[in-house]
């Protein structure tokens, strides 16, 4: 079944949970699609997990547009959600429908996902006036990991709650179908999902949101010097890859492959006549 933002909509309504996870290339969108997750999203995490940065602000929209076509080609019912990166929506409204723009013409995702809440809900508004759907982004946004001075939990005061509510509130308000809630308290996001009529999508927000979105790479294991909290292990992969990859470096130096099987073979007579041709040793 194709997804779409309404049926998204319909699953928070008929109370049946949402899937999603991260895709960058062509290959992982194929196998997920193939899964029957519900959303892909091509996510500014690329920065991190794909071109090795220390964190998602060096990503651009060139970036993503790269990834998102390539994704997009790759998926076929899962809906693309594409994430504006550090600076594409901040400057101006203009910008930021501009680029918007650009993520679903040339990236071919079907909806954009930006970071902020109250502050960015004339943002919000514009791009959705614009008919491109937008996923709304709060509580541990990462393209603010300097002013939180780190990825921490977000909300757990009072204040700080209640501006999350806010936040919630206000993306909703502003037009946006989703909204994802990173590392917020599970209470909280209990309660956020319980007041909005969007659906909410969880990272390491416990279990009561709508649905929950991982890094593919994280819960594939597919590399063992960063494990948050909120990721489970589905599979070691990085621990496979590695001993193929081992594997073969150790059959490749002794010799043995390729071995015949995986050789083309040419009649041997043509082979001498060349030999005889060019000097080769016969």
């Amino acid at each position: 079944m194709k997804n779409t933002v309404v049926t998204l909509q319909q699953q928070k309504t008929n109370k049946q949970k949402i899937s999603m996870l991260t895709a960058y290339d062509y290959t992982t969108a194929k196998l997920i699609d193939n899964a029957g997750i519900n959303a892909i999203l091509v996510g500014d995490t690329l920065g991190m997990v794909m071109l090795g940065y220390e964190n998602t602000l060096p990503v651009t929209v060139e970036d993503m547009l790269h990834h998102s076509k390539a994704v997009a080609r790759g998926a076929q019912d899962a809906l693309i959600v594409t994430d504006m990166p550090f600076l594409s929506y901040h400057i101006s409204i203009e910008d930021a429908v501009k680029n918007a723009g650009r993520l679903l013409k040339e990236g071919q995702a079907h909806a954009v996902k930006l970071e902020g809440g109250v502050a960015f809900s004339k943002t919000i508004q514009a791009i959705t006036r614009a008919s491109i759907p937008v996923m709304g982004h709060i509580g541990l946004t990462p393209q603010s990991v300097h002013a939180f001075g780190g990825f921490k939990v977000q909300g757990k005061t009072k204040l700080a709650a209640k501006q999350l509510i806010e936040d919630a509130l206000a993306v909703e308000q502003a037009g946006a179908f989703a909204v994802v809630l990173e590392c917020v308290p599970s209470k909280l996001a209990e309660l956020i999902t319980e007041l909005l009529t969007i659906p909410t999508i969880g990272i390491g927000a416990g279990s009561s949101t709508d649905g929950q979105v991982l890094v593919y790479q994280d819960m594939l294991q597919m590399y063992d010097d960063l494990s948050p909290k909120f990721v489970k292990g589905y599979a070691e992969i990085g621990k496979q890859m590695t001993r193929a990859f081992e594997c073969y470096h150790q059959e490749i130096s002794a010799g043995v492959f390729p071995e015949a099987q995986h050789s083309f073979t040419i009649n041997s007579a043509i082979v001498d006549e060349l030999k005889a041709e060019f000097g080769g040793v016969s």
